[in-house]
């Protein structure tokens, strides 16, 4: 279809650009143009793009990453059964964070035959639903049923030929050009570089912004002869692919890793409220009221639940790693001492902070996770107390005698324990692995049944949709004023060698795809950029690289 006289006018009026080596995005100049002329110009860019060669699972394609997840549905859209399907499986998560009083209304439109897929119908008689609800009415028991057996059902059936047919699409093209941008090299001019946050323990960490769309993160920059000097390459590297392996709303995420001449840098959620540590001692009296320490610890839960589901231990459990976004949410920070434990066996390893290890990582005995629901136990009683359990505040205690408690010492609880708090502690600080609380074969799930939490709903806490009990102010600096974070020293008697690129070859790999894909699609002009509107879009080729 060709363009009118006037818009190809105005269309080599407007700058676009692509960037080959450095935002992997479009720098739109297009403010004041009509939608319509904005569309025309983003078609005829999208048309010189290549694409690229894939993986095709279903669930990795269209459920797990956000562009491919938008896209897939979009295609769907074009079809009536494909639409329901997709209407039924946002009932079912829609379901699973809706209070209990509001259910029944819901799964009453979710069963009516103009709502339901055909797929479910055939599998699942109206005759038989209608049969099931008059002799149970709105049960707790059945609706659940309906509703997992119908996901199941469902992305069992979209995984077939739906799935085949999305792969011959348009819209999946779309798809391959987008990963075909993800793909592209990282380098220092991605990004605008801004103030020092603090440091690590190989360098300093900056605020940068990526340059094409604004999102703002944290740079973690790991200086190279510094790690060589101390021999922390498979640390380092260690933290770099359990970053990139987790994605939860829980823990930091590793958007983007690459190298500059000097140093490795790592992007990650930036969060700008200040750690536990800092709360819990420099805002008034020490500790959280009792509601704030319940809900960080029902977000620690979940978070130490994402990365037990990949079989990571995470062991370094303390108010410094536990940090606070803009609205007042945790995340996991610093996974330097994290490790996966493969399945089925066990782990050894004297690492974490003195006071938060647990009595079977002092007595340097194996174990899985047990090491981090001890460290649970520990923060959730200084959260409240304003105290850690084993040692106090600003009082020198010889290790040996901190680990000495650690083994041997009850804890004690003072007035500010509600019976709920107490008991939960207590649970989490059993000496013996083997009965602690999280380590009896149901993980998290022991420790989420706990009355201590009866108050959060756990499935909305994970979708993001409580509210935290304190939203930090923008305006304030929860932190040392920058003058006092220590500057690094020069490193000497180091120099890095041409054997040393392999080492930074395996950590600077680019963008990570989850965090890079929910990137634009956050962006404002995310819409017009996504998807074809027409059939002669995007003509159907093979992929030009794998």
């Amino acid at each position: 279809m060709l363009l009118p006289h006037s818009i190809w006018t105005v269309g080599a009026q407007v700058q676009i650009q692509l960037s080959m080596c450095g935002d992997c995005m479009f720098s739109l100049c297009l403010c004041g143009f009509p939608l319509t002329v904005q569309r025309h110009v983003f078609q005829m860019k999208w048309s010189e793009l290549p694409l690229v060669c894939v993986e095709k699972d279903y669930y990795s394609l269209c459920e797990k990453q956000p562009i491919g997840r938008l896209l897939f549905r979009q295609f769907c859209d074009t079809r009536v059964e494909l639409r329901r399907c997709v209407k039924f499986l946002d009932a079912v998560a829609e379901y699973e964070v809706t209070p209990d009083e509001k259910r029944k209304q819901l799964h009453q439109v979710s069963r009516s035959p103009g709502y339901l897929p055909h797929i479910l119908i055939q599998a699942l008689s109206l005759h038989l639903i209608d049969d099931i609800w008059q002799e149970v009415g709105f049960s707790s028991h059945f609706c659940p049923f309906f509703f997992l057996f119908g996901h199941r059902l469902i992305h069992d059936y979209l995984s077939v030929a739906p799935f085949a047919d999305y792969l011959d699409s348009m819209y999946f093209n779309r798809f391959l050009q987008w990963k075909w941008l993800e793909r592209q090299p990282v380098t220092k001019n991605t990004f605008r570089q801004y103030r020092v946050l603090g440091k690590g323990g190989f360098g300093e960490v900056c605020a940068c912004q990526v340059r094409a769309t604004g999102k703002m993160y944290a740079c973690k920059k790991l200086e190279k002869k510094r790690i060589k000097k101390r021999k922390g390459e498979s640390m380092a590297l260690n933290e770099k692919q359990i970053l990139e392996k987790v994605n939860s709303r829980f823990v930091v995420s590793l958007a983007y890793a690459y190298e500059t001449k000097d140093a490795l840098c790592l992007v990650l959620t930036l969060m700008n409220g200040g750690d536990l540590k800092f709360h819990i001692y420099h805002m008034g009296e020490a500790g959280f009221e009792e509601k704030r320490a319940i809900f960080y610890a029902a977000e620690l839960c979940c978070g130490l639940e994402d990365l037990h589901r990949e079989r990571i231990v995470y062991r370094d459990l303390k108010p410094e790693n536990i940090l606070l976004d803009d609205h007042g949410h945790i995340r996991i920070s610093d996974l330097g001492l994290a490790v996966h434990v493969p399945d089925g066996q066990t782990i050894k390893g004297r690492v974490g902070t003195v006071g938060y290890m647990a009595p079977e990582v002092v007595k340097n005995e194996r174990y899985t996770f047990s090491p981090d629901w001890w460290a649970l136990g520990c923060l959730l009683y200084e959260m409240i107390e304003g105290q850690s359990p084993f040692q106090q505040r600003k009082k020198k205690i010889k290790r040996e005698e901190v680990e000495r408690l650690v083994r041997e010492a009850d804890e004690e609880y003072s007035s500010k324990f509600s019976e709920d708090a107490r008991s939960l502690c207590k649970m989490l600080l059993v000496k013996d692995p083997s009965v602690r609380l999280g380590c009896q074969g149901g993980g998290a799930s022991e420790v989420k049944a706990h009355s201590l939490f009866r108050s959060i709903n756990f499935k909305r806490l994970e979708a993001g949709m409580l509210e935290a009990p304190f939203v930090p102010d923008p305006q304030a600096i929860y932190c040392k004023d920058v003058l006092d974070i220590e500057q690094f020293s020069t490193v000497k008697g180091v120099e890095l060698e041409p054997k040393d690129s392999s080492f930074y070859s395996k950590v600077s790999t680019g963008s990570v795809p989850i965090p890079w894909q929910n990137e634009p699609a956050d962006h404002r002009r995310f819409g017009a950029l996504l998807a074809p509107r027409r059939v002669n879009f995007i003509e159907r080729r093979e992929p030009s690289a794998c």
